[in-house]
């Protein structure tokens, strides 16, 4: 009796995921992020793989050059920035629910291309269309997480996109490690096919339909959100008092909207904050070492398994992410990116350290310290730089250019992903891993020192504020 009360006193609880009101916002939740899981799955699947093209194991009866895998390993960022484009423009026009259904396509393509290669130009177009599909993702999911989602849950539902993500890296590991190259791509293309069939499942946003002026359906997508009924006359107010605001706030765009709005103070001091946000994000290493795992475990001087050490880090990588959705509502962002920009930063100066020492010095009886130095960074780095990275562009902006603002730092984080994959390898190439990652640290810590001074907590900011 004790343990049913406990239960029923918990989802009573307005902030629990699985409360009668937030059910359904977390389901849906879940089921739009399988696309997100599944281009993780590509990007882990591929880091293994990478390595193996440049050895004598090379399931490929072509070779690849080191150049070859600077492209493959970059031009997800040139597929992420056309995803981003094409889902930037679409979704406001076709609405965010075709879009979500589009973002799958690409990636179908990506796993086509994978399985039929015969040249290197093959994995060429593969990446760039799985990057189509994460770029366009990235930015039609937060949108439409934004608006099924209520206040205190928006960081949490918002933040699951990068932890579905991550699962999918470590998925990714694990299966590029333990089966044949050519065994993989006819069983992962089932799971888009599951997501188009789970987008059938639940209405477009209320949020759109109320612009496009379909009001009977706007308030039953409302309804179906919050997992009320008909008869809740609550709920029939708090509908109509969200029409009356998202109306006034199209006319007063469409009234008042001009050039000036961009030139703001508030519009200024967002610009800066998304900027070092996306320097961050990128040049903390977050994507590149998720991509080159493998290749910067080889160079680690590590004595330990590489395929384990790969996975571990997986591993660890859904721990910072899942430990973001716990605490992104309840301590806030301002926070996590403090925690996470230094721990970060001191982490990448430890592992540069070491590798540097390493190249003189016989560390055998601690090679266990690069696995160790790197788990820790990936778990800090996934707090706050990663966590909370799409949660913090949309409420950084005033409401009046927010869509345009975050569509175009999305791209231009997209852009910081191809730069960042394209000249890492370059770099532990010309100058070693210890500069590489010690340059890193550097920048990291340089973003540590303006969200300390600059950066303005969002928590439960509600997105039609100005």
């Amino acid at each position: 009796m004790t343990l049913k009360m406990h239960l029923s006193s918990l989802f009573e609880n307005p902030n629990c995921l699985l409360n009668r009101r937030n059910r359904y916002q977390f389901l849906v939740t879940l089921l739009v992020n399988i696309v997100t899981f599944c281009h993780g799955l590509g990007v882990g699947w591929m880091s293994p793989v990478m390595r193996d093209l440049l050895t004598d194991q090379s399931p490929l009866d072509f070779p690849v050059l080191v150049d070859d895998i600077s492209w493959i390993g970059s031009l997800v960022g040139i597929g992420s920035m056309l995803g981003n484009i094409l889902a930037g423009t679409l979704m406001n026009r076709i609405g965010r629910k075709l879009v979500m259904f589009g973002v799958a396509f690409p990636y179908m393509m990506f796993w086509c291309m994978i399985y039929f290669v015969q040249r290197v130009e093959f994995l060429y177009v593969g990446r760039l269309l799985a990057g189509m599909t994460g770029g366009a993702s990235y930015v039609v999911l937060p949108t439409f997480l934004s608006e099924i989602a209520d206040d205190n849950i928006r960081g949490r539902l918002g933040s699951m996109i990068l932890l579905t993500v991550n699962t999918g890296v470590l998925t990714g590991y694990i299966v590029s490690s333990n089966f044949n190259y050519f065994s993989t791509p006819p069983f992962i293309i089932i799971l888009p096919l599951c997501y188009i069939m789970g987008n059938f499942l639940f209405p477009e946003t209320p949020h759109h339909l109320i612009r496009k002026g379909k009001f009977a359906e706007a308030e039953k997508s409302f309804r179906f959100y919050k997992n009320i009924n008909r008869d809740d006359i609550k709920a029939e107010s708090e509908f109509e008092d969200l029409k009356i605001r998202l109306i006034k706030a199209e006319k007063e765009k469409e009234n008042s909207f001009n050039y000036r709005d961009f030139i703001t103070k508030p519009a200024f001091k967002a610009y800066t904050s998304a900027i070092v946000l996306v320097i961050g994000n990128q040049f903390s290493a977050s994507f590149s070492v998720s991509s080159y795992l493998s290749t910067i475990f080889a160079a680690s001087h590590t004595t330990l398994n590489l395929t384990m050490c790969t996975i571990i880090i997986g591993s660890v990588q859904i721990v910072g992410t899942y430990v973001t959705t716990l605490l992104c509502d309840k301590y806030g962002r301002r926070l996590l990116m403090l925690v996470s920009s230094l721990g970060s930063s001191v982490c990448l100066a430890a592992f540069g350290c070491f590798t540097y020492f390493a190249q003189d010095y016989d560390l055998s009886a601690v090679g266990w310290l690069p696995l160790v130095i790197l788990a820790c960074y990936i778990c800090i780095v996934n707090i706050g730089l990663v966590g909370c990275v799409f949660v913090l562009l949309l409420e950084l902006f005033p409401a009046k250019i927010r869509p345009i603002c975050v569509s175009t730092f999305t791209v231009i984080l997209s852009g910081m992903v191809f730069l960042a994959l394209k000249i890492f390898p370059i770099c532990v190439a010309e100058w070693g891993i210890s500069v590489t990652m010690s340059c890193c640290s550097f920048s990291t810590i340089l973003c540590f020192f303006y969200f300390y001074f600059f950066l303005e907590e969002t928590k439960g900011k509600s997105l039609l504020e100005g």
